[in-house]
């Protein structure tokens, strides 16, 4: 069983994905990845990386898009860690986003 990755960042302010934001993939290797959330708020685009087991950070650029949709952020970015085990499946790394709130958990 291969691993993958998926990531969908929500504003819970406004009931609404959020498109365009910025996103550093840091791999157990130390490999960086950049990717952007697309008009659903989602990310599944690595790079063709291939996802092994170990301890992984995924920082979500929150500032900018904060700033040009409610005019205040607090946190300039939310780096979320996890590890990945192997023949783990399929991981989703959901963040629900305020200006002064965050919230992320393991989805599916």
């Amino acid at each position: 069983m291969s691993i993958s990755l998926s990531s969908h960042v929500l504003d819970t302010t406004l009931g609404k994905p959020a498109a365009g934001m910025q996103l550093l993939l840091t791999t157990y290797d130390g490999t960086k990845i950049e990717g952007l959330t697309d008009t659903d708020g989602r990310c599944n685009q690595w790079q063709d990386f291939k996802f092994e087991a170990g301890e992984y950070c995924l920082r979500f650029y929150t500032k900018d898009y904060l700033l040009a949709h409610h005019k205040e952020a607090f946190y300039p970015f939310v780096d979320v860690h996890f590890e990945l085990i192997e023949d783990g499946g399929h991981y989703h790394v959901p963040l629900l986003i305020s200006p002064y709130g965050f919230s992320s958990y393991r989805g599916s």
